[in-house]
Formats: structure tokens, sequence, C-alpha cells
């Protein structure tokens, strides 16, 4: 992969393209939404990003990275990481979410699991591999009671 393309290949890149997706979508999907839409999709914006910054600020406080593929020096556990060994991507997918609501563009939906799926392949497999050679069964425990998206086990 050129150089180039593997600086640009970041979650941010894939989240702003599939809004423009969403975007171009909505110029010939009906509106549904409606109010619900224009009250729910900026909430579900402003949730996702306060997720993230939450997020990396824990990890800006570990001084471990938040880019992809580098590795990481710590492995932070609380705050946002204990309902989401991924709360940085839950946002991003949040935030696609609540511009998809606030576009109103039904059709757009299916840019969500798209996008995990996305996330999924290109970076979370990875970064879930460096964490297990970098901190073994301290991953394997938090992995084992916090799920991948959202939730305890």
């Amino acid at each position: 992969m050129p150089r180039i393309l593997r600086e640009i290949d970041i979650p941010p890149t894939w989240l702003a393209l599939h809004i423009g997706a969403a975007w171009v979508m909505s110029l010939v999907s009906p509106p549904v939404f409606g109010a619900w839409g224009a009250v729910l999709g900026p909430g579900l914006v402003g949730l996702g990003v306060l997720v993230m910054a939450a997020a990396a600020l824990q990890m800006m406080q570990a001084r471990t990275t938040v880019i992809p593929r580098r590795n990481p020096s710590a492995l932070v556990t609380g705050g946002v990481f204990a309902w989401s060994r991924n709360p940085i991507y839950l946002a991003d997918a949040v935030i696609l979410l609540g511009a998809i609501l606030w576009l109103d563009v039904a059709l757009g939906l299916p840019l969500v699991a798209s996008f995990i799926s996305l996330i999924q392949v290109r970076f979370i497999r990875d970064e879930e591999a460096r964490l297990t050679e970098a901190f073994g069964p301290e991953f394997d425990l938090w992995a084992a009671r916090t799920r991948r998206w959202l939730g305890r086990r």
C-alpha cells in the first residue's frame, strides 16, 4: 500500500467517508425521522464526542497512544474502558448513527453496520493482537469481563 494511502487509512477517514455517503443518500432518501432525528441526531453526535474525548483523555493520562497501528505502552481498563474495549470506535459509530438521524436518511442505517465491520477488520483485530502480545493475561482478563463494543460480562 502506498505510504499516502496508509497515512489516511485511519478511523476518522472512514467515519468521514461513511458520513459523506449518508449525505449523498440523503439527497434521494425520503424523510422518515423528522423531529425525532432532529433531536436525537445532534444528541448522539454530542454523546459520541464526549465518549471519544473521555477515552482519549484516559489514554493520554496513561501515556499510551490513541493512534491505531502503534504499540501500546499501557493497558487502560477503567473509566469508559470498563464498559467498552473500544470506546473511541464505539463513539465513532454513535456519531455516524447521529449523523444519519440528523440528516434524516433511513437508507443510511446499514452504513453503521458497514462501519463497524470495517473497523473490526481493519483496526480492532490488529489492536487486540498487539494488546495480547504486550499484556497477555492482563488483556485476556479485561477482554473476558468487558465486551468489545459495549457492556460488561
